[in-house]
């Protein structure tokens, strides 16, 4: 999920992500800030006077409120960070970062946030609130439903606790129906899906075809072998990115047929994978070193990507690129993104190369926008299929041999080869914990050796960890992706760790620049800057269905 980051793990050094909207100070429960008395005894930064140390605490948390207001996230945690060094057991201002790092995705620190705070005030409500919103995002259900409930019995008018509460019973209940039926299930939807089933009436359908004929065909065993690899053509992905920019959209004939075949191609291939640096520089630039561009998240921001290419060239195999997960999600134009990319694949699968993120899994996509952007604008069969090829993505890729790529971080287990990532079984959604989870969710942090995460998932890894996992595997160089960088890039560990970010003013709030990096045979990183650029005004989380509320969005 990215997430968000400014590269500390606490206000000053938390690595954290970015949510798209700004906080509401209404009396809503699971949006405001509390501005209420501290009503405790606490032990000030330098056990001066009580009085003082509570005056202090509270214009900082003042401040820190404000700053939630106009969406830093990460300025807001700093400052009540500061505001609590002042009042420690402050259950308003614990209550209120946590509110901030569920703002980042921050969940595990917010639920020691929000525990912190339901220490020092048992029947605080918003506390609970809090907790439950993490607890949601990570997937534990259960845990959130107790929260919520808790929040009702302490506030039972609260129209918008009663509406999380109901929210997640609902997706108890949804999770208990889909296990129930998948047991019963013996293959997925792509082995029955029928695309030729689909009609497509040329008289409302305005768009390209991959025949790039002024009609779409009826031969369908035409149709079909043009969405191979390799077969499709250039021109019709043209075509469909500029479609795409005038807010239009391909046939969904044409988008299930592409994801059937993704499907396939990528449960062919291992987990790992190896890309080569091309012999020849790119068409657009015969002057340029030959190079491999690597981008970090784009989270839907399809305009952006589309500076990328205008910027750096449409995709190649003289010009290939490596996008590192987290296409999708909190931007409202992740269907576009993902297409984009799927199509670039099957048109030459070695002008694109895909990793997966954390934001490519189920319960991503539910809280954070895609499958409702995905039903919107086509149907739940095809977001089923959506989920499978994200399954079936690799998880981690070598760029000329000695630079590994992967969207979260390193492996808990230091005896993890190569070889042990490229046989990772796939298809399914990540574990909490285990290899595939340290690939997608874990961080660095700039001490040594590993601690908990901040995010409640994965785990932080020290210039150590990467030193000896670059050493076993005979590689010199970890890039990563999944944390907003204020300059778009960080270099760390003694430059043997390099977090990339691709999605400019990441939720139209942020105001980070993007950035790619170019690899040519000298494996060297030279990167690229850029700034945001003007979107159709679709606001950030458009389609998430109302579960963008359980933040305070």
């Amino acid at each position: 999920m990215s997430s968000f980051d400014d590269s500390s793990s606490t206000p000053s050094a938390a690595a954290t992500t970015g949510e798209s909207s700004r906080e509401d100070h209404s009396a809503s429960i699971g949006s405001s800030n509390d501005d209420g008395p501290v009503g405790m005894e606490v032990v000030g930064r330098s056990g001066g006077d009580p009085a003082t140390n509570d005056t202090q605490a509270m214009k900082l948390k003042d401040e820190g409120n404000e700053q939630l207001l106009k969406g830093h996230y990460l300025e807001a945690i700093g400052l009540y960070s500061d505001a609590l060094e002042y009042s420690p057991t402050n259950a308003v201002i614990l209550s209120n970062r946590a509110q901030a790092y569920i703002k980042v995705e921050n969940y595990g620190l917010a639920m020691a946030d929000a525990t912190a705070a339901l220490d020092s005030d048992p029947k605080y409500a918003k506390a609970y609130y809090r907790r439950g919103s993490a607890q949601y995002a990570l997937g534990h259900l259960k845990d959130a439903k107790k929260d919520f409930r808790k929040v009702c019995q302490l506030q039972p008018k609260s129209k918008d606790a009663r509406a999380k509460l109901q929210a997640c019973e609902k997706a108890i209940r949804e999770e208990a129906f889909l296990k129930a039926i998948e047991s019963e299930m013996t293959a997925p939807l792509s082995d029955t899906y029928d695309p030729n089933a689909i009609l497509l009436n040329a008289s409302s359908y305005d768009g390209p075809n991959p025949l790039m004929s002024d009609g779409p065909t009826e031969d369908m065993e035409l149709e079909a072998s043009l969405f191979q690899p390799g077969k499709l053509p250039r021109e019709f992905v043209l075509a469909s990115m500029e479609y795409f920019r005038n807010q239009k959209l391909i046939h969904k004939r044409y988008v299930a047929r592409l994801l059937l075949t993704c499907k396939t191609m990528f449960e062919s291939m291992n987990s790992l994978m190896e890309i080569d640096i091309p012999t020849e520089p790119p068409e657009h630039d015969p002057t340029a070193s030959p190079r491999v561009t690597v981008c970090g998240d784009t989270h839907g921001q399809f305009y952006d990507v589309l500076n990328i290419f205008d910027m750096n060239g449409y995709p190649s195999s003289k010009n290939p690129y490596h996008f590192n997960g987290d296409f999708v999600d909190r931007g409202s134009f992740s269907v576009e993104v993902i297409l984009t990319y799927l199509l670039w694949k099957i048109h030459d699968p070695t002008c694109i190369y895909l990793t997966r993120g954390n934001h490519e899994t189920k319960n991503m996509n539910k809280i954070y926008g895609f499958e409702g952007e995905v039903k919107a604008k086509y149907d739940d069969k095809i977001f089923e299929l959506f989920l499978e090829v994200f399954g079936h993505l690799p998880l981690a890729a070598v760029i000329g041999e000695k630079v590994f790529v992967t969207h979260g971080g390193l492996p808990t287990d230091e005896t993890v080869m190569l070889d042990d990532i490229r046989k990772i079984k796939r298809g399914c959604e990540p574990p909490e914990t285990g290899l595939m989870s340290d690939l997608l969710w874990s961080d660095p942090q700039p001490f040594p050796g590993r601690s908990p995460s901040k995010r409640g998932v994965g785990y932080a890894f020290g210039p150590d960890i990467t030193q000896k996992f670059l050493e076993r595997n005979g590689l010199s160089l970890l890039v990563r992706s999944h944390e907003v960088k204020e300059e778009g890039y960080l270099v760390e560990h003694g430059g043997k760790t390099i977090t990339v970010f691709s999605a400019p003013n990441y939720c139209d709030t942020m105001g980070n620049k993007g950035a790619f990096i170019h690899f040519d045979k000298s494996l060297e990183p030279k990167f690229t800057q850029y700034t945001s650029v003007p979107h159709p005004d679709v606001k950030p989380m458009a389609y998430s269905a109302g579960m963008g509320g359980l933040f305070g969005l």
